[in-house]
């Protein structure tokens, strides 16, 4: 669609250029106008008329101008249309201003006239009777439309096998307890994870090919030297995995810091896409969900993940006494396609 009325003056991009969502491609004007700023950049075009705009869209005006279309997914601009909310009229709240799906709830749901606020609006549902009785429709977001498909990529593509054990902690949680008041004096939050993913980067230099992906074109196996930690976070559309990055560089105050960073702005969908790349293993902390153990998901195209289950008082044997320890189950999820053990 176009803003408006007018003649393509200037080719901003050559033909089969590879482009950003949101980058100029033409610059409209009237038929002999001149362009500012030199000449065209792509091959000069043949002039092409361009349609007049809706009667609810500005005309075009004599003096040349660059519009940018508002940033937003062809789900978004669907579920706009459906609620009958002007993109125009969006500051959008994504990563480099892209307006997200909760943002366009946002402005439908707002009074007349008044700005719409970062307050979490519910999905549009409609109810329907079935033969077999009452039903609501909700609509699926595309967040969990990408999850939905990742996770069916991923079970498709990687022959996953889970291993579960079970793990004596009961010094680490009381070391825990010892410098967790110290590292906080100073404002922050410290949970057990940054040892996990220290205790991981070990493992995974003792044994890189948990630390890899394949190229199967290529047929080969590519050992990563480098050690960036993705960490599962449930927000309430769904998992996102944000990466630390370098996690082998980092002490665990460090990482601690990152986590709480990290974590907050997934729930908040403000992270940016290099925030979300480049993992080499993930680690999943299944805990809260209580449960004995869980299988998780290999997040394409690393090899292995690490599911961490909750801590829990149990009787064992220790030196043929029966005594109370604090333990927990440990999973790797891994895909057998490429490793054996």
């Amino acid at each position: 669609p176009s803003p408006g009325a007018g003649t393509v003056l200037r080719l901003h991009v050559p033909s089969d250029a590879e482009i950003e969502v949101g980058d100029v491609l033409v610059t409209i004007g009237e038929a002999g106008e001149s362009v500012p700023g030199g000449e065209t950049e792509g091959p000069a075009p043949t002039l092409v008329e361009v349609p007049p705009p809706k009667p609810t869209e500005p005309a075009a005006t004599a003096v040349p101008k660059v519009r940018r279309r508002p940033l937003a997914t062809p789900s978004t601009r669907a579920l706009a249309r459906q609620l009958g909310v002007d993109l125009t009229s969006i500051q959008g709240s994504g990563n480099g201003g892209r307006i997200t799906d909760e943002d366009v709830k946002r402005a439908a749901a707002a009074p007349p006239g008044q700005a719409s606020t970062r307050a979490a609006v519910a999905p549009a549902v409609s109810a329907e009777i079935t033969a077999a009785g009452e039903v609501e429709r909700v609509p699926v977001s595309h967040l969990r439309k990408h999850i939905a498909g990742a996770m069916r990529a991923s079970k498709q593509i990687s022959a996953h096998v889970t291993h579960v054990e079970e793990a004596d902690v009961t010094d680490l949680f009381e070391h825990y307890r010892t410098v967790k008041a110290s590292v906080e004096a100073d404002g922050g939050r410290f949970t057990l994870l940054p040892f996990f993913i220290k205790a991981l980067v070990t493992v995974l230099k003792d044994h890189p090919i948990f630390n890899a992906s394949v190229d199967e074109e290529a047929g080969e196996i590519l050992l990563k030297k480098y050690y960036n930690i993705g960490i599962a976070v449930d927000t309430p559309e769904g998992l996102i995995v944000p990466v630390i990055k370098n996690a082998d560089r980092k002490d665990m105050v460090e990482i601690a810091a990152e986590i709480v960073d990290l974590a907050g702005r997934a729930r908040e969908r403000t992270l940016g896409l290099d925030e979300l790349k480049g993992g080499s293993c993930t680690i999943t902390h299944i805990a809260p969900l209580g449960g004995v153990f869980a299988t998780p998901i290999i997040n394409q195209p690393e090899l292995a993940i690490i599911g961490l289950h909750k801590f829990q008082e149990r009787p064992v044997v220790v030196n043929g006494e029966i005594v109370i320890r604090q333990r927990m189950y440990r999973s790797i999820a891994f895909d057998h396609r490429w490793i054996d053990v």
